[in-house]
């Protein structure tokens, strides 16, 4: 239990986290990952590189000190952390290695002077009730997906089915239990956790379920991304028959029931949890307007797909925008070059301003719509996003 004087404490620190935070969760990477290898197969190498795994550690500890007197005000931070550890499959016993290297980065860029005994003590005792919170929520969770109906712990063979290329760069892989068991349940907008060796080493992904629940199989669609080693191992070296290692679905990115119009907007492979909101949203007849950006039609997945669905479905309209076209493109787009304010004004319901809008895509194409929502009126609580990876802030 945290003291009062230990709260103090921590919240002191505030002003050294935010103009030091990213050196220190560099440095506390750099140190874990060297001196415990069996924890890398939970982090992203290209997230590393980028320092875009440091930067979200960061927000996170800041965010953690700014709210030690009342972690209610992190929002939905806990609960994005809890999932993805729990499609990851952190456990327990990984918590004090984190910790032990945690305190060490503390004092190694803080400095003795500051970092003193009473610092470490006290940022101790906030790690640990910070684990125990966590620790408690994972358990709920593990324990609530392996009594599903068709759930599991740990890891589960699945068969490929069927891989299918969606366009230039993605590709789709249907996936069924190896064991020929009933499937678990998942609401749209949920992710996989994927267990991969790839050159010798173990490695885990996320990967968005693609379409909706159908109680046979999950649909995985992966980018092929440039020295990716997930991505590009799953495009060139598995192949239908193969057997793929899978951790049950988790995430809290997902379509909350409502009678406003759905507003769904992605750029790139955020396609693919939309895909299975789209499918859920319609069944229930309710009103949505879908709006996909890519850079040209080549990489346009599931463009056939979405437009089959709008021929069915009166109350769907779709609006493609591609960042380049030219005669090349079989179909054209509905707008050329980025999205923006004319664009979504074009697009979006004219008759009301009160939707629930859901968007993900590269960050900054995320960072632009949030502001473009803002300014057509949509209310931050009925505007909702999920990162690719570390989550970090959009503002």
């Amino acid at each position: 239990m945290l003291t009062a004087t230990q709260r103090a404490i921590v919240s002191s620190t505030v002003p050294l986290l935010e103009q030091g935070g990213e050196a220190l969760t560099t440095h506390f990477y750099r140190m874990l990952l060297a001196e415990h290898p069996e924890v890398r197969p939970f982090f992203n190498e290209t997230h590393q590189a980028r320092g875009d795994q440091p930067r979200a550690l960061a927000n996170g500890v800041l965010m953690y000190a700014k709210n030690i007197d009342r972690l209610e005000a992190m929002g939905p931070l806990a609960t994005q952390i809890v999932n993805k550890h729990v499609a990851l499959q952190v456990m327990p016993e990984h918590y004090p290695i984190v910790g032990g290297c945690l305190l060490r980065a503390i004092r190694d860029v803080l400095g003795a002077e500051v970092a003193t005994d009473a610092v470490i003590d006290a940022w101790a005792a906030a790690y640990g009730q910070l684990a125990d919170i966590l620790i408690g929520a994972e358990k709920q969770l593990y324990d609530a997906q392996a009594t599903a109906p068709g759930g599991w712990r740990g890891m589960r063979a699945f068969t490929v089915a069927r891989k299918q290329a969606e366009s230039a760069e993605i590709v789709s892989f249907h996936l069924v239990p190896a064991d020929g068991g009933a499937l678990m349940d998942f609401a749209p907008g949920q992710y996989i956790g994927l267990c991969l060796r790839v050159e010798g080493k173990d490695i885990r992904r996320n990967y968005s379920l693609s379409a909706a629940p159908n109680g046979r199989s999950y649909r995985i669609s992966v980018k092929r991304e440039p020295g990716g080693v997930a991505s590009n191992h799953l495009h060139d070296d598995v192949h239908e028959g193969d057997t793929l290692q899978l951790l049950p679905p988790s995430g809290e990115f997902t379509l909350a029931e409502s009678a406003r119009p759905l507003v769904l907007i992605s750029g790139g492979v955020g396609i693919t949890p939309t895909l299975a909101m789209l499918e859920q949203a319609l069944a229930t007849q309710r009103e949505v307007v879908f709006i996909h950006c890519a850079r040209n039609g080549a990489v346009h997945a599931f463009r056939e797909h979405i437009d089959g669905m709008a021929s069915r479905h009166p109350g769907l309209s779709r609006f493609y925008c591609y960042d380049e076209s030219d005669a090349s493109d079989a179909v054209r787009p509905h707008a050329v070059g980025r999205l923006d304010r004319e664009k979504l004004a074009a697009w979006l319901p004219a008759h009301t301003r009160d939707v629930d809008a859901y968007f993900l895509g590269p960050k900054p194409f995320m960072q632009q719509v949030r502001r473009e929502l803002r300014a057509w009126g949509v209310p931050d609580a009925q505007s909702r996003f999920e990162f690719f990876g570390p989550a970090s802030a959009l503002e």
